[in-house]
């Protein structure tokens, strides 16, 4: 399904369906919006509470859904993660959506949206947020405007010891691997076969992250893969008594029976130079003694 592409004078949404967040948390990327050119729309409900909520479950789900249904509306920009949107993702209707489709942003706990959407064949954006958005790289900033203007995103970057060299071509999917993980058996778990997919972590335990990838693995969704792209794998721990291997390894092992090509340290995840990357559309990445990432719509 085709979304298009925005220009000035476009509405963007700014919603929050899981983390409460602050007006101060919120200013800079409004101000950002605007410098861009395009109209931020929200309220005063943005900065609701409940517990460690914006809102409770009702609240935040109404909300959102009044931003889906808004044809005027062209972009909905997901105010930060944490944790909450696994909690309202079926008591959102898209039908009025997939009639007048938008693109979602963001990353991290918007993995409940970017697989549900995948499901339903529209694209999504995996993309910095507006909580802290005034920390992210210049280069982060601009792949999100360029992406959103549908311009073409071209990333460069070294090679990491453990890629396997190649040259993968497809449709994007994925997230946060422990959003994924909690997301298996469901509608809004991507389909993996024929697509590259893309994972990203922070804060989590080796151990954790090699049940996760063996998790997936035994569901039958690494098998059949164009490509596996792991982005950051930020803040990741080991116990005293050490695993034994580094996060890279363990996904490495995780999927040594494939033959597709992987990638490393892709430059998108929970780090200032969270680069965008569009889900559901076609890319290239190819993976040598350095690494081309290219989506040129």
């Amino acid at each position: 399904m085709e979304i298009s592409f925005l220009k000035p004078g476009s509405k963007i949404a700014i919603a929050a369906p899981a983390r409460r967040v602050l007006r101060e948390e919120m200013a800079y990327a409004i101000n950002w919006l605007g410098e861009q050119g395009f109209v931020p729309v929200y309220d005063d409900r943005l900065f609701a509470e409940h517990h460690i909520f914006a809102g409770d479950d009702d609240f935040r789900a109404a909300v959102l859904q009044e931003y889906l249904d808004d044809e005027e509306i062209e972009a909905i920009w997901l105010a930060r993660g944490g944790y909450g949107s696994i909690r309202i993702i079926d008591k959102l209707d898209f039908t009025k959506f997939l009639q007048h489709p938008k693109w979602i942003i963001g990353f991290s706990d918007t993995t409940v949206f970017h697989g549900k959407l995948s499901r339903l064949g529209v694209p999504s954006l995996h993309a910095s947020m507006p909580y802290c958005f005034g920390n992210k790289t210049d280069a982060a900033k601009q792949s999100l405007f360029d992406a959103l203007m549908g311009k073409p995103l071209h990333y460069e970057f070294p090679a990491h010891p453990l890629n396997r060299c190649g040259n993968a071509e497809g449709e994007i999917v994925g997230g946060n691997l422990s959003v994924l993980y909690g997301m298996l058996g469901s509608d809004s778990f991507p389909e993996t076969d024929g697509k590259i997919l893309f994972i990203e972590d922070v804060d989590e335990y080796i151990y954790h992250i090699d049940r996760m990838m063996r998790g997936l693995k035994r569901a039958g969704k690494l098998e059949k893969l164009k490509g596996l792209i792991v982005g950051g794998l930020t803040q990741i721990h080991d116990n005293p008594d050490p695993f034994g291997q580094s996060v890279e390894e363990v996904i490495a092992a995780a999927v040594a029976d494939y033959d597709y090509p992987v990638c490393f340290s892709f430059p998108a995840g929970h780090f200032s130079d969270n680069r965008a990357v569009i889900l559901g559309r076609k890319s290239n990445v190819c993976i040598e003694t350095k690494v081309v990432f290219e989506s040129n719509w």
